[in-house]
């Protein structure tokens, strides 16, 4: 192989340094020193434990928090933390250090990301005292920098949302005028001539009658594979649960369901009530909300699930079909995280949708806006596959 240096060191990295690789490139200072964290992740060692096979790189970390310690300071160290946190969460599933994440040393040099959090949530009834305190550390920083990106668009938009659908076309008082908006409405009625414009229609604020405008409940599966999800939902709950025009509900489940909206003010303490993992029965999480529902017109049942049911099905879907029925906007969400396309029950998902309920996954970033959506009663199938 032949070719630009760079190029070639770039193969090499890649090829992992086989006498067959062809490139011919030695490697030297930091450049081997990545290469060397690189083969101890995704060297192929043998199926028995870490040895290499004759000729091929060889995986393992070793066997101990200080040598597993030590090579998370080296990628943190070479690459970057969008990197690193990939490598982590292969490291993780690839050579199970599982265990390995009970111990506060380890928790101390990991780069902390929603993977990692799912993965401590999930050892959380296992985790000894000194690490759980490590733990908590470690989620209270994902969960700060989360709510510092997501925080302020949410309100923003959930705030202009319920501002738009609280205005009324025809203000009874002067005093309800939205000068603004009926201004910019009428400027084709504008009458050079004469100086002045002429409202064809005017748009006004509405009259609140209530201090809470609507009811958001939030039911999180915390089956194992909704890991991410479980923290993104926790998260925004927290959010929602701060804006005064919205009274917000969170319920997490698996066979059984937990009321965790008492804990809401510190969404750390909400994740660590999940127990993630064990089978799912979605029918009895839905029979639980329905109990929450009191304004049915005013509610948004947010479902965030793979909609793999373990419960009754036919019931889980009579429930969702009564509660469509009384006025309830419910929102099924595959998965909510940056994971890509989710594996889901595409039966259960078919027949949501042919119940007026569609079903799909949504990003962090794209949640605001739904949440927007879903205030106004906007067609939340068109607004799915516009995104």
């Amino acid at each position: 192989m032949t070719g630009d240096p760079e190029r070639l060191r770039r193969w090499r990295l890649v090829l992992g340094g086989e006498r067959a690789d062809g490139t011919g490139v030695s490697l030297t200072g930091d450049d081997a020193r990545m290469d060397a964290a690189l083969e101890k992740l995704y060297g192929a060692g043998d199926a028995g434990g870490g040895r290499p096979r004759p000729g091929r790189r060889g995986a393992g970390l070793g066997d101990s928090a200080p040598s597993v310690a030590r090579w998370l300071g080296d990628i943190r160290a070479y690459f970057p933390s969008t990197v690193v946190q990939v490598m982590q969460k292969d490291a993780i599933e690839r050579l199970d250090l599982t265990r390995l994440l009970l111990e506060p040393e380890m928790l101390e040099a990991v780069e902390p990301d929603v993977h990692l959090v799912g993965t401590l949530l999930s050892l959380n009834k296992v985790m000894p005292d000194k690490a759980r305190e490590s733990a908590r550390a470690v989620v209270r920083k994902v969960v700060d920098e989360l709510e510092r990106r997501l925080a302020q668009r949410t309100r923003s938009a959930v705030g202009g949302a319920l501002d738009r659908s609280a205005r009324v076309r025809r203000p009874k008082r002067l005093a309800d005028v939205d000068w603004d908006r009926t201004i910019r409405a009428n400027l084709r009625h504008y009458l050079p001539e004469h100086g002045t414009l002429v409202p064809e229609r005017m748009i006004g604020y509405g009259r609140r009658r209530q201090a809470v405008q609507r009811d958001v409940v939030l039911a999180i599966d915390q089956s194992g594979s909704m890991a991410a999800s479980v923290v993104y939902a926790s998260v925004f709950g927290a959010v929602l649960a701060s804006m005064r025009s919205l009274r917000t509900s969170l319920v997490a489940f698996d066979t059984a369901v937990v009321d965790l909206t008492d804990q809401l003010h510190d969404p750390v303490e909400v994740l660590f009530g999940t127990r993630l993992g064990g089978g799912t029965d979605i029918n009895r999480a839905v029979a639980y909300c329905q109990g929450l529902v009191t304004r049915p017109n005013e509610t948004i049942l947010v479902l965030v699930s793979d909609l793999y049911e373990g419960g009754v099905r036919d019931e889980m879907l009579q429930r969702v079909a009564a509660l469509t029925a009384a006025g309830v906007q419910v929102v099924v969400l595959l998965a909510l995280s940056d994971d890509g396309a989710p594996a889901y029950d595409h039966d259960n998902a078919a027949a949501l949708a042919a119940l007026g309920v569609p079903a799909f996954a949504c990003t962090p970033d794209a949640f605001p806006d739904l949440m927007a959506a879903a205030i106004e009663r906007r067609d939340l199938g068109e607004w799915s596959q516009r995104r």
